[in-house]
């Protein structure tokens, strides 16, 4: 049993009790910000306020608001208690007293910037903590808390000031918080990995592209970002406005705005809010992330990025019909659907191809366009592609692996999961692959600098550069591979680049 000077642990803001789980020290439910209610609602994070003897940090810290049934469908599971009041993390440690500083690795839920929250079973950080690392999790607003502009708020602001990523501002806070306080608990504050998946895979790309992010981590992993382009704060605004007059507030003020009760915004139609992107055009994203990673102005950190071979399965929860997409660029685009033919050779089925193009041309070139970046500014960069799927649920998944899915075998959780079907568990083969895979991700964050060329492994992982375009793909049509590919999907890349840079340019014209 760790001893008492252990489980006690003084931060910058006062001390903190955790827990004993599985030889590991836990703190749950630390606050790494002031409540964002009453007047700090659609403000930018403030200071906690210190407290005096033990705080006990023994149970999750609550959620923001969000849709529960949607999160247990769709978002990793129950996320606990909600409330406005959110700004929590969570910490994993095997040693606060390590002989070297461990690496930090900080994860960011997805979920569409909409649902989740850091105490999801998929995510708890144990099985990555007890093999050398630190672990953070944490809560952020969501919805509408985290994104949203009114003319009412603005004027709050001097000219250039303006905020309307609070959600980003809220990881950023977090990460400030990492600074202060991760050494107490073993981490290396010199070698934090940001990473996350989905709109948590955009957050680590909006941070590369923040001024105000700079200096807080030192290198990321994106996991299944997603290719739309962010909403401008002209387009923000607008729906700020429509906001306001649903509840019936014509020539809202800020005080009107921040009376309306927190569990108001989320049973709102998605087309109320702008997610799942970010709002360009603020203080915290002053320029699209698409934009800013097209011209190669990111942060010169390495990069792990990339996605699963059926990221489309992630469209029926948004009622996109793959077929009938394809069945219209047929009617009004027929030439493009030679061009797209020409890619997708010996695929003819509309539904198949709809689910291929979907994949590559929202998610593929994202890491790819990424990759590109990163080689442009002289910075390091690993393409993954994960196409692995659990051996009693083959016949289940038969396009691929789903969005989300890698994340039980990254982050080494598997072991904690109740399969979807209790008829079709997990096997030993399964869960020597997750320890497999999230060696890379350990590895990555314990060894890979601004200088590294290549990540060892069971098969070494070269950093990539256009003329040899190397993606690592763990798993191969559903089987337990770990290879090293050339030149993958290299033509459709470069077309589907070409248009996401296009498309991006049209919208913040």
């Amino acid at each position: 049993m760790r001893n008492e000077r252990t489980l006690r642990i003084m931060t910058a803001e006062g001390c903190l009790r955790g827990s004993v789980e599985e030889e590991l020290v836990v703190f749950k439910g630390i606050p790494y910000a002031a409540p964002p209610v009453g007047a700090n609602r659609w403000k930018a994070p403030q200071p906690v306020t210190p407290w005096r003897g033990d705080r006990e940090a023994t149970a999750w810290g609550a959620a923001s608001w969000q849709s529960l049934e949607y999160c247990q469908a769709m978002g990793g599971g129950d996320p606990g208690n909600l409330s406005e009041d959110c700004l929590y993390l969570n910490v994993w440690t095997p040693d606060a007293e390590p002989a070297t500083p461990l690496p930090v690795m900080v994860w960011i839920h997805g979920g569409g910037f909409a649902v989740g929250s850091g105490g999801l079973t998929p995510y708890l950080g144990a099985p990555l903590a007890r093999r050398g690392a630190v672990i953070v999790t944490l809560n952020y607003r969501l919805g509408h808390l985290g994104f949203f502009a009114h003319p009412a708020l603005d004027r709050e602001y001097a000219d250039g000031e303006v905020v309307n990523n609070f959600a980003l501002l809220d990881q950023i806070a977090a990460l400030q918080w990492v600074q202060r306080n991760i050494r107490a608990f073993g981490g290396n504050p010199k070698n934090v990995t940001l990473m996350g998946e989905s709109s948590g895979a955009r957050s680590v790309l909006s941070l590369y592209a923040s001024p105000l992010a700079r200096g807080l981590f030192h290198k990321g992993i994106v996991q299944s970002a997603y290719g739309v382009p962010d909403v401008s704060r002209s387009e923000a605004l607008k729906k700020g406005e429509a906001l306001a007059r649903h509840f019936g507030l014509k020539e809202a003020s800020a005080e009107q705005l921040r009376a309306l009760p927190a569990d108001s915004f989320w049973p709102l139609a998605p087309s109320q809010g702008v997610g799942p992107v970010a709002i360009s055009g603020d203080r915290v994203l002053p320029e699209p992330m698409l934009s800013v990673f097209s011209a190669a102005r990111q942060q010169p950190l390495p990069l792990m990025i990339g996605s699963n071979s059926d990221e489309a399965s992630v469209l029926a929860y948004f009622g996109v019909d793959a077929a009938k997409v394809i069945a219209g660029i047929r009617d009004k685009h027929p030439l493009l659907l030679r061009l797209i033919k020409l890619l997708y050779s010996g695929v003819w089925d509309d539904a198949e191809l709809g689910r291929q193009v979907a994949r590559d041309m929202t998610f593929t070139t994202v890491g790819y366009m990424a990759a590109l970046a990163q080689h442009r500014i002289g910075s390091p960069a690993w393409r993954y592609y994960f196409d692995y799927v659990s051996e009693n649920a083959r016949d289940l998944y038969r396009h691929g692996t789903w969005h989300g899915n890698e994340i039980p075998y990254v982050l080494n959780t598997l072991e904690q999961l109740d399969p979807a079907d209790a008829a079709r568990p997990f096997t030993g083969g399964d869960r020597d692959f997750s320890r497999r895979v999230s060696e890379y991700w350990l590895r990555f964050a314990r060894d890979a600098t601004p200088f590294s060329h290549q990540i060892a492994g069971e098969t070494d992982w070269p950093a990539w550069h256009p003329w040899g375009d190397v993606t690592l793909r763990f798993g191969r049509k559903g089987l337990a591979d770990v290879v090293v590919e050339k030149r993958f999907m290299r033509r459709r890349m470069q077309i589907f680049r070409l248009l996401m840079r296009a498309f991006v340019h049209l919208r913040h014209e």
